[in-house]
């Protein structure tokens, strides 16, 4: 059987020829990288018996949620409501939110994707799991629901083994609700912590006779570590598909992995030092994750974005003997997540030739 074509699934409009012919900033996507990671990955699931499940909120692109799938991958997760329509209205029906649901506006439009999707969800207190039950009344079926765990992460989910068979014993006794398992974000680099404490959980949720059908964990900067995943079912991943600095700076993925830079442009040199590009907070983030700078410019001998305002970026240009204002330059962005929610639009390229852009579907999708 062939393997899927990834442009079949891109509704890409004309765009000019070349990335000369862009305007800036603008995130360029080379489609051969991402075909590539998208590839990659799956195979190394099909190949650990892990159900994958990408995270929408990198990309938001409803045609590279349906080339994953189509690819192999069991569902797609999505953190917020907003994004899950998005896919809906794509006929992407199996999805899982990773985010606790709270308040009647969102438990309203919860029950309506339950009446056309399958969608899952995920509890860590008995509040949003009497919330997802009555959401569930109203959708006329009951919505899985998965004990979100704190293994090390330090976010949401409960605390403890006996916590979270408590909260399960919880949902199954909630009308409207089912219990389906248990679900982490955990802390990179603790695969074996992680999989102790689901262990733990699953022994005593099966104490009291319930079944932990799915155990479902993620992260891409562990994605290539096969250790401490001889209990999960699913694995959530977002970042792989673009690659970022922050998963070259963890050896989660090479330079020849991202696919996703901001072309942006030089707009003025004050001093021998500093280069002023147009891409600002507002196209690359403020994110630094733990990073020194806010990104990297390749083509500038890995020249530092070392500092940003709205519009502009600065970037230390002490080692580099030669910039033109006008010039074009791709910054590689520190975290690539966020940039997807800055643009209307991205385009794709192949090299320096531009295959056309596409609307950023799921871009403020954020409720």
């Amino acid at each position: 059987m062939s393997h899927p074509q990834i442009l079949d699934f891109l509704n890409l409009e004309p765009e000019g020829s070349t990335i000369d012919d862009l305007d800036t900033p603008v995130p360029i996507i080379d489609i051969d990288v991402v075909d590539r990671n998208v590839r990659r990955w799956q195979t190394q699931c099909d190949r650990r018996g892990l159900a994958n499940r990408p995270h929408f909120k990198t990309h938001k692109l409803a045609g590279l949620a349906r080339y994953q799938l189509a690819a192999g991958a069991k569902g797609m997760t999505v953190q917020k409501l907003g994004e899950a329509e998005v896919l809906a209205r794509a006929g992407i029906k199996d999805m899982l939110l990773t985010f606790n649901i709270v308040g009647e506006a969102k438990l309203v439009r919860l029950a309506a994707l339950a009446r056309s999707t399958d969608i899952r969800v995920v509890a860590d207190n008995a509040q949003v799991v009497e919330g997802i039950g009555r959401a569930g009344a109203m959708a006329g079926r009951e919505i899985t629901v998965l004990v979100e765990c704190d293994t090390g992460g330090g976010r949401n989910g409960v605390q403890t083994p006996s916590e979270a068979a408590a909260l399960a014993q919880v949902i199954a006794a909630a009308p409207g609700a089912r219990f389906g398992g248990l679900m982490t974000y955990p802390k990179p680099r603790t695969r074996e912590v992680t999989r102790d404490f689901f262990s733990m959980a699953r022994n005593l949720i099966e104490a009291v006779g319930l079944e932990t059908e799915i155990v479902s964990t993620g992260g891409s900067v562990d994605l290539w570590d096969y250790s401490g995943l001889d209990l999960a079912t699913e694995y959530r991943a977002g970042t792989y598909i673009y690659g970022d600095r922050y998963l070259v700076a963890h050896d989660a993925c090479s330079r020849q992995d991202c696919a996703l830079h901001v072309l942006s442009t030089i707009v003025s040199r004050p001093i021998s030092d500093r280069a002023i590009i147009d891409a600002g907070s507002k196209a690359l983030t403020s994110d630094l994750l733990g990073l020194t700078g806010y990104g990297i410019v390749p083509d500038l001998n890995d020249a530092l974005v070392s500092q940003i305002s709205e519009e502009h970026a600065i970037i230390d240009a002490s080692e580099t003997v030669k910039i033109d204002i006008g010039a074009r330059v791709r910054v590689l962005p520190n975290h690539v997540c966020p940039v997807s929610n800055l643009f209307d639009r991205v385009v794709f390229v192949r090299g320096r030739t531009v295959l056309g852009s596409t609307r950023v579907d799921g871009r403020g999708k954020v409720t």
